[in-house]
């Protein structure tokens, strides 16, 4: 019998205020040997700890040229972001089984965002990640990904470490080299950002941090998936070229595949 082709869609949104309160909106599509699911989640603050909230209930997002709006109704989340930066997109791997393509829709929004009777508004950042290959089967042991934004710029990372290997940046909206990355700096030719020590949003495995206990998904998925360690930031960070400087909020991630 033909196996039928996997598909995962999935959008990152989140917004930090000016005075640092972060909430993250994850909502992905998943379509493989005939199961079709919607997973959507928040990470936000509430009294005083950081924790997830998870749904398989259907949800909304919309986008066009310049706005993206979601709606996640069985976790009270509503949500617009209005480009403040041009677009990018990106092939990140491919071979014979499928591909990786990342869409930079947003390296800064203007972000507005409602969860129950918390109103959010500040700078944001928006991207859809679209993989047609199995993720356990790609060559990935290390992922760094990060995003920073400040009223005057943008910086977004990824650092792919395993048997294959790509690093790139995106400053504004334009692709350059990754000179150097770590939880306190990251360096391109074009500038340098310095990374503060910053809370903890998230630190464990996959089955603990972002996959709720969803039996589908254990039928599905290698139990080693689930063990991915991901570990995720909230810093402050500072941007310095050769003719100015700028500070903002930086989101970066850590994940490790498991031997």
């Amino acid at each position: 019998m033909h196996e039928r082709p996997f598909s995962l869609v999935k959008w990152y949104l989140d917004c930090v205020t000016d005075d640092g309160e972060v909430a993250v909106v994850y909502c992905a599509e998943l379509g493989w040997h005939g199961v079709h699911l919607h997973l959507s989640s928040v990470l936000s603050q509430q009294d005083g700890q950081f924790n997830t909230r998870t749904s398989l209930s259907r949800y909304s997002v919309n986008s066009d040229r310049e706005t993206i709006s979601a709606s996640l109704p069985k976790l009270g989340v509503t949500g617009s972001w209005l480009a403040d930066s041009p677009p990018f997109e990106r092939l990140v791997y491919e071979n014979v089984a499928g591909s990786v393509t990342w869409n930079c829709l947003q390296p800064r929004s203007l972000a507005s965002l409602r969860i129950g009777d918390r109103e959010l508004r500040g700078l944001g950042y928006a991207e859809c990640l679209t993989l047609t290959i199995l993720p356990w089967n790609l060559p990935l042991k290390q992922l760094r990904w990060g995003r920073f934004v400040s009223p005057q710029d943008s910086l977004v990372w990824v650092d792919w470490q395993g048997p294959y290997h790509t690093s790139f940046a995106v400053y504004g909206s334009k692709e350059c080299n990754l000179l150097r990355v770590s939880d306190t700096e990251v360096a391109i030719p074009e500038a340098t950002l310095q990374i503060e020590p910053g809370i903890a949003l998230r630190s464990g495995p996959l089955r603990s941090t972002v996959l709720p206990d969803i039996p589908t998904l254990g039928k599905l998925f290698p139990r080693s998936f689930f063990n991915v360690e991901e570990r995720k930031w909230r810093s402050r960070g500072t941007l310095t070229t050769s003719n100015h400087s700028s500070s903002g909020w930086v989101i970066h991630e850590v994940v490790r595949w498991q031997a």
